[in-house]
């Protein structure tokens, strides 16, 4: 034991005198260095927007100075509005649906601050620019914001341009926060250090292969000289209100953000607020939106790209049906009942993807299922045929589907919807699946798709009921083609 303990201490000098020889933090010089690409792209992409579609617009001729003038004006109104809106905040950029929030925000501001200038001045040819350039503008500068987001993801990836964290709480907290930064590498965050109330790790001075420099008693020192980026709070009985407020005081100068996980419940988004309270810091938890005009505004996306869909992919499923009536005996379309919002089962069509007995071949499979929780999985399922393989690995045997979000059952975006079977295995907790309707594409469809473990499959449909906004349905939608395209997770 007392052999041990000396190994311990051994190690422990040797990872402080390690850090005692830098005592300037180092410079995550690719911070600044993306937040220029960032606002070089959007200055480009106005200045250039205005210029091809602003030159379409212009009346010509005497009025040329005039559109001119007016072109110089709408650059200066949008960079202007992207910077009090902060679209170039370094917290929102390359991650999260926040970033294009605000440069959406930015941009309609802009629009509605030129527009208010062409009625007070009485100059009408403001229209063009407030109703075609700005919203170009927009369009553009989002489609060029997103692929600076993949190069950057695809840097973190391979361990590059990710931000050094300091976790500081419980052993278990501080592994489930380590294990979440791995597997999701595109949020930057690499935890290098750990501080725990005993200085100890699992068994030693590691958690999940991050050395345990230290107690949290010694956090703030330990951040000021390795120079973390982050400082993660993690849950522990150690955190006490003034804990946490005195190590916030410590933190100042340091240049590292303390961010402190609530440990609450899986809620973030648009439902949480922080508001002073009786001089106390109060997190608010709204209740999660079922009803109201936001629901109205996504009902009617739903009817409109549902029947756009489908008259875009009409060739395409044309094309499927017959390959299906060539391949295999048996219908083209396979319905089944489902189980939608509220409990109230429905009707889902899709293309077919199997034999015809496969329903009746499934009970002497149960022995081989690979699936997860009360779902039935194989990769190699006996029962599809070459042509269903095809068409499951690109989704396509799903765009009947659309049918059933035009007429109201189903959502574009929305849990998975599960069978009757399933749904009557439902914990209480995984029931809230059925507080929304049911979506042809979903958090577990860009998470995933069939190689999540059940867990993780109710635990993204959750998320989703919880923290549902329009801005993450437009992310899922765009993300889903990038998922079906790859094939990723089908089968």
């Amino acid at each position: 034991m007392r052999d041990q303990q000396l190994r311990t201490s051994r190690r422990r000098s040797v990872i402080l005198r390690g850090l005692n020889r830098s005592t300037q933090p180092p410079v995550n010089s690719w911070e600044p260095r993306y937040r220029r690409y960032v606002i070089t792209s959007d200055v480009l992409v106005t200045l250039l927007t205005s210029l091809c579609v602003g030159g379409l617009v212009s009346t010509g001729g005497a009025a040329l100075f005039k559109d001119l003038t007016l072109g110089f004006l709408t650059v200066i109104t949008v960079l202007c509005s992207l910077a009090m809106n902060r679209a170039w905040h370094p917290t929102v950029l390359g991650q999260g649906a926040e970033e294009y929030v605000r440069l959406g925000r930015g941009m309609f501001a802009a629009a509605v601050a030129l527009g208010l200038a062409g009625l007070a001045t009485g100059v009408v040819s403001t229209r063009p620019w407030v109703f075609v350039v700005i919203p170009a503008t927009a369009v553009v500068g989002l489609g060029f914001r997103y692929l600076l987001r993949q190069v950057l993801h695809r840097a973190r990836y391979e361990g590059e341009c990710l931000l050094p964290v300091m976790a500081a709480g419980s052993v278990e907290t501080v592994r489930d926060l380590i294990k979440r930064t791995k597997d999701a590498p595109h949020v930057g965050w690499r935890v290098d250090a750990v501080c725990t109330v005993d200085g100890e790790g699992v068994g030693g001075m590691e958690i999940d292969g991050v050395s345990v420099i230290g107690t949290i008693d010694q956090l703030a020192d330990h951040v000021r000289r390795g120079g973390y980026r982050i400082v993660a709070v993690t849950s522990d009985s150690y955190w006490t209100p003034r804990r946490l407020q005195r190590l916030a005081w410590q933190l100042e100068g340091s240049g590292a953000e303390m961010v402190v996980a609530p440990t609450l419940m899986e809620v973030a988004g648009p439902r949480l607020h922080v508001s002073g309270v009786l001089g106390m810091p109060m997190l608010r938890v709204s209740a999660p939106a079922f009803t109201g005009m936001r629901r109205v505004v996504k009902g009617v996306m739903d009817k409109v790209g549902s029947f756009v869909l489908i008259m875009l992919g009409l060739p395409l499923m044309i094309t499927a049906a017959l390959a299906i009536m060539v391949d295999s005996r048996g219908p083209v379309f396979y319905t089944q009942k489902r189980v939608g919002k509220d409990g109230k089962e429905f009707t889902i069509v899709k293309f077919r993807t199997m034999v015809r007995d496969a329903d009746r071949i499934k009970k002497r499979l149960a022995d081989v299922n690979e699936g997860a929780g009360v779902l039935f999985k194989m990769r190699k399922d006996p029962r599809v045929t070459r042509v269903g393989s095809l068409l499951r690995r690109y989704s396509i045997d799903e765009l009947p589907q659309l049918f059933n979000v035009l007429s109201g059952s189903m959502s574009l975006v929305g849990p998975r919807p599960p069978l009757p079977e399933e749904s009557a295995r439902y914990e209480p907790d995984v029931r809230r699946r059925l507080l929304v309707k049911p979506g042809l594409t979903g958090l577990w469809q860009v998470s995933g798709r069939s190689d999540l473990s059940w867990e993780e499959a109710v635990r993204l449909d959750l998320r989703y009921v919880e923290d549902w906004s329009l801005a993450m349905d437009a992310m899922i939608l765009w993300k889903t083609f990038r998922a079906v395209l790859g094939g990723q997770g089908a089968y």
